[in-house]
Protein backbone atom coordinates (compact mmCIF):
# COMPACT_ATOMS: atom_id res chain seq x y z
CA UNK A 1 0.00 0.00 0.00
CA UNK A 2 1.17 3.56 -0.69
CA UNK A 3 2.66 5.22 2.35
CA UNK A 4 0.25 8.17 2.36
CA UNK A 5 -2.75 5.83 2.11
CA UNK A 6 -1.30 3.58 4.83
CA UNK A 7 -1.02 6.55 7.20
CA UNK A 8 -4.49 7.87 6.32
CA UNK A 9 -6.06 4.46 6.91
CA UNK A 10 -4.34 4.00 10.27
CA UNK A 11 -4.75 7.52 11.70
CA UNK A 12 -7.07 10.52 11.67
CA UNK A 13 -4.89 12.24 9.08
CA UNK A 14 -6.25 12.85 5.60
CA UNK A 15 -4.22 11.80 2.56
CA UNK A 16 -3.11 15.41 2.02
CA UNK A 17 -2.08 15.76 5.67
CA UNK A 18 -0.18 12.46 5.46
CA UNK A 19 1.66 13.69 2.36
CA UNK A 20 2.56 16.91 4.16
CA UNK A 21 3.97 14.98 7.11
CA UNK A 22 6.01 12.79 4.78
CA UNK A 23 7.41 15.73 2.85
CA UNK A 24 8.40 17.43 6.13
CA UNK A 25 10.51 14.37 7.06
CA UNK A 26 8.25 13.42 9.97
CA UNK A 27 7.65 9.84 8.78
CA UNK A 28 9.99 6.87 9.04
CA UNK A 29 9.83 3.29 7.82
CA UNK A 30 12.00 0.96 9.89
CA UNK A 31 13.61 4.08 11.44
CA UNK A 32 14.59 5.48 8.03
CA UNK A 33 13.16 8.88 7.05
CA UNK A 34 10.95 8.63 3.98
CA UNK A 35 10.00 11.59 1.78
CA UNK A 36 8.11 9.76 -0.98
CA UNK A 37 4.31 9.49 -0.32
CA UNK A 38 4.00 6.87 -3.09
CA UNK A 39 6.51 4.47 -1.55
CA UNK A 40 4.96 1.03 -1.00
CA UNK A 41 4.78 -0.23 2.60
CA UNK A 42 5.25 -3.95 3.19
CA UNK A 43 3.27 -5.79 5.84
CA UNK A 44 6.36 -6.49 7.96
CA UNK A 45 7.62 -2.89 8.03
CA UNK A 46 7.25 -0.43 10.92
CA UNK A 47 5.88 3.02 10.14
CA UNK A 48 6.25 5.89 12.63
CA UNK A 49 5.27 9.57 12.71
CA UNK A 50 7.62 11.71 14.82
CA UNK A 51 8.87 8.54 16.46
CA UNK A 52 5.39 7.18 17.36
CA UNK A 53 4.68 3.83 15.72
CA UNK A 54 1.33 3.51 13.97
CA UNK A 55 -0.53 0.28 13.45
CA UNK A 56 -1.88 -0.64 10.05
CA UNK A 57 -5.67 -0.61 10.06
CA UNK A 58 -7.24 -3.92 9.12
CA UNK A 59 -9.79 -4.08 6.34
CA UNK A 60 -13.37 -3.79 7.51
CA UNK A 61 -16.48 -5.66 6.38
CA UNK A 62 -20.09 -4.95 7.40
CA UNK A 63 -23.61 -6.06 6.60
CA UNK A 64 -26.41 -3.49 6.69
CA UNK A 65 -30.14 -4.14 6.68
CA UNK A 66 -30.97 -1.38 4.22
CA UNK A 67 -34.32 0.31 4.72
CA UNK A 68 -36.43 1.77 1.92
CA UNK A 69 -35.69 5.38 1.02
CA UNK A 70 -31.92 4.97 1.45
CA UNK A 71 -29.66 5.15 -1.60
CA UNK A 72 -26.66 2.89 -2.24
CA UNK A 73 -24.17 5.65 -3.03
CA UNK A 74 -21.50 7.43 -1.02
CA UNK A 75 -22.98 10.94 -1.38
CA UNK A 76 -26.42 12.28 -2.25
CA UNK A 77 -27.85 15.75 -1.65
CA UNK A 78 -31.47 14.60 -1.56
CA UNK A 79 -31.52 11.24 0.22
CA UNK A 80 -29.90 9.46 3.14
CA UNK A 81 -27.09 7.23 1.92
CA UNK A 82 -26.29 3.73 3.15
CA UNK A 83 -22.86 4.91 4.29
CA UNK A 84 -24.47 7.54 6.50
CA UNK A 85 -26.00 4.70 8.52
CA UNK A 86 -22.56 3.21 9.28
CA UNK A 87 -21.00 5.07 12.19
CA UNK A 88 -17.37 4.03 11.93
CA UNK A 89 -13.94 5.65 12.01
CA UNK A 90 -12.75 6.55 8.50
CA UNK A 91 -16.22 6.02 7.08
CA UNK A 92 -15.19 7.93 3.95
CA UNK A 93 -12.96 4.97 3.00
CA UNK A 94 -15.90 2.55 2.92
CA UNK A 95 -17.56 1.44 -0.30
CA UNK A 96 -20.76 -0.40 -1.12
CA UNK A 97 -20.40 -3.91 -2.51
CA UNK A 98 -23.46 -4.64 -4.63
CA UNK A 99 -26.11 -1.95 -4.69
CA UNK A 100 -29.84 -1.95 -3.98
CA UNK A 101 -32.41 0.45 -5.46
CA UNK A 102 -33.76 3.22 -3.26
CA UNK A 103 -37.05 1.38 -2.69
CA UNK A 104 -35.44 -2.07 -2.25
CA UNK A 105 -34.51 -3.36 1.19
CA UNK A 106 -32.35 -5.96 2.88
CA UNK A 107 -28.79 -7.20 2.76
CA UNK A 108 -26.18 -4.65 1.73
CA UNK A 109 -22.46 -5.35 2.12
CA UNK A 110 -19.99 -2.55 2.88
CA UNK A 111 -16.19 -2.71 2.98
CA UNK A 112 -12.95 -0.80 2.47
CA UNK A 113 -11.34 -3.80 0.79
CA UNK A 114 -11.44 -3.06 -2.94
CA UNK A 115 -10.22 -6.51 -3.95
CA UNK A 116 -12.92 -8.23 -1.89
CA UNK A 117 -15.53 -5.90 -3.37
CA UNK A 118 -14.36 -6.77 -6.89
CA UNK A 119 -14.49 -10.52 -6.21
CA UNK A 120 -18.02 -10.13 -4.88
CA UNK A 121 -19.39 -8.02 -7.72
CA UNK A 122 -17.43 -9.30 -10.72
CA UNK A 123 -19.70 -10.82 -13.40
CA UNK A 124 -17.39 -13.84 -13.41
CA UNK A 125 -17.93 -14.56 -9.71
CA UNK A 126 -21.35 -16.21 -10.20
CA UNK A 127 -22.11 -15.13 -6.64
CA UNK A 128 -25.77 -16.08 -6.13
CA UNK A 129 -28.18 -13.56 -4.64
CA UNK A 130 -31.49 -14.41 -3.02
CA UNK A 131 -34.47 -12.04 -3.00
CA UNK A 132 -38.00 -12.05 -1.65
CA UNK A 133 -40.16 -10.53 -4.38
CA UNK A 134 -43.68 -9.11 -4.22
CA UNK A 135 -45.56 -8.71 -7.53
CA UNK A 136 -48.49 -6.53 -8.55
CA UNK A 137 -50.14 -9.35 -10.51
CA UNK A 138 -50.45 -13.03 -9.68
CA UNK A 139 -47.53 -15.32 -10.45
CA UNK A 140 -47.91 -17.05 -13.81
CA UNK A 141 -47.77 -20.82 -14.05
CA UNK A 142 -45.01 -20.50 -16.65
CA UNK A 143 -42.71 -18.33 -14.48
CA UNK A 144 -40.48 -21.13 -13.12
CA UNK A 145 -39.74 -22.50 -16.59
CA UNK A 146 -39.21 -19.07 -18.18
CA UNK A 147 -36.86 -17.97 -15.39
CA UNK A 148 -34.92 -21.22 -15.58
CA UNK A 149 -34.51 -20.76 -19.33
CA UNK A 150 -33.10 -17.24 -18.90
CA UNK A 151 -35.18 -14.09 -19.38
CA UNK A 152 -34.42 -11.81 -22.32
CA UNK A 153 -34.22 -8.24 -21.02
CA UNK A 154 -35.02 -5.26 -23.21
CA UNK A 155 -31.85 -3.67 -24.53
CA UNK A 156 -29.63 -6.64 -23.61
CA UNK A 157 -27.82 -8.74 -26.20
CA UNK A 158 -27.79 -11.95 -24.13
CA UNK A 159 -30.40 -13.61 -21.99
CA UNK A 160 -30.04 -13.57 -18.23
CA UNK A 161 -28.41 -16.57 -16.65
CA UNK A 162 -30.89 -19.20 -15.42
CA UNK A 163 -32.74 -18.17 -12.25
CA UNK A 164 -34.73 -20.28 -9.82
CA UNK A 165 -37.85 -19.35 -7.89
CA UNK A 166 -39.92 -20.77 -5.08
CA UNK A 167 -43.51 -19.57 -4.87
CA UNK A 168 -44.61 -18.32 -1.44
CA UNK A 169 -48.19 -17.35 -2.29
CA UNK A 170 -50.10 -15.98 -5.27
CA UNK A 171 -48.10 -12.72 -5.39
CA UNK A 172 -44.85 -13.48 -3.52
CA UNK A 173 -41.83 -15.65 -4.33
CA UNK A 174 -38.18 -16.14 -3.49
CA UNK A 175 -35.83 -15.68 -6.43
CA UNK A 176 -32.18 -16.70 -6.81
CA UNK A 177 -30.06 -15.08 -9.51
CA UNK A 178 -26.34 -15.23 -10.24
CA UNK A 179 -25.91 -11.81 -11.86
CA UNK A 180 -26.22 -8.16 -10.93
CA UNK A 181 -27.47 -6.36 -14.02
CA UNK A 182 -28.96 -2.89 -13.65
CA UNK A 183 -32.43 -3.20 -12.03
CA UNK A 184 -32.29 -6.85 -13.06
CA UNK A 185 -35.09 -8.34 -10.96
CA UNK A 186 -37.54 -5.56 -11.82
CA UNK A 187 -36.66 -5.80 -15.50
CA UNK A 188 -37.03 -9.59 -15.48
CA UNK A 189 -40.59 -9.45 -14.23
CA UNK A 190 -41.39 -6.50 -16.49
CA UNK A 191 -40.37 -8.80 -19.37
CA UNK A 192 -42.91 -11.29 -18.03
CA UNK A 193 -45.63 -8.62 -18.05
CA UNK A 194 -45.63 -8.06 -14.31
CA UNK A 195 -44.45 -5.34 -11.91
CA UNK A 196 -42.31 -5.67 -8.78
CA UNK A 197 -43.88 -3.86 -5.81
CA UNK A 198 -41.45 -5.05 -3.13
CA UNK A 199 -37.90 -6.37 -3.29
CA UNK A 200 -35.94 -7.59 -0.26
CA UNK A 201 -32.48 -9.17 -0.53
CA UNK A 202 -31.80 -11.89 2.02
CA UNK A 203 -28.56 -13.51 0.88
CA UNK A 204 -25.39 -12.92 -1.15
CA UNK A 205 -23.29 -16.04 -1.71
CA UNK A 206 -23.06 -17.76 1.67
CA UNK A 207 -23.76 -14.51 3.59
CA UNK A 208 -27.29 -14.34 5.00
CA UNK A 209 -28.95 -11.22 6.33
CA UNK A 210 -28.83 -11.40 10.13
CA UNK A 211 -32.45 -11.73 11.34
CA UNK A 212 -31.54 -9.74 14.47
CA UNK A 213 -30.74 -6.62 12.43
CA UNK A 214 -33.57 -4.11 12.34
CA UNK A 215 -33.87 -1.91 9.23
CA UNK A 216 -31.03 0.61 9.36
CA UNK A 217 -28.87 -1.51 11.70
CA UNK A 218 -25.53 -3.06 10.77
CA UNK A 219 -22.86 -5.36 12.18
CA UNK A 220 -19.34 -6.51 11.22
CA UNK A 221 -19.10 -9.66 9.14
CA UNK A 222 -17.65 -12.72 10.83
CA UNK A 223 -14.32 -14.12 9.64
CA UNK A 224 -16.17 -17.03 8.04
CA UNK A 225 -18.51 -14.66 6.16
CA UNK A 226 -15.57 -12.63 4.85
CA UNK A 227 -13.68 -15.77 3.80
CA UNK A 228 -16.74 -17.11 1.94
CA UNK A 229 -16.18 -14.57 -0.84
CA UNK A 230 -13.31 -16.11 -2.82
Amino acid sequence: MRLDKYISNATDLSRSQAKRAIKHSLVTIDERIIRDPALKVAANQTVAIEGATIQHAENRYFMLNKPAGVVSVSKDRLHTTALQLVYEHRAEALQIAGRLDIDSTGLLLITDDGGWNHRLTSPRSNCAKLYRVGLMNAIGADYPAVLADGVQLEGEKHRCLPATMQQIDSHHLSLQIAEGKYHQVKRMFAALGNHVVSLHRTQIGAILLDPDLEPGDYRPLTCAEVASIQ
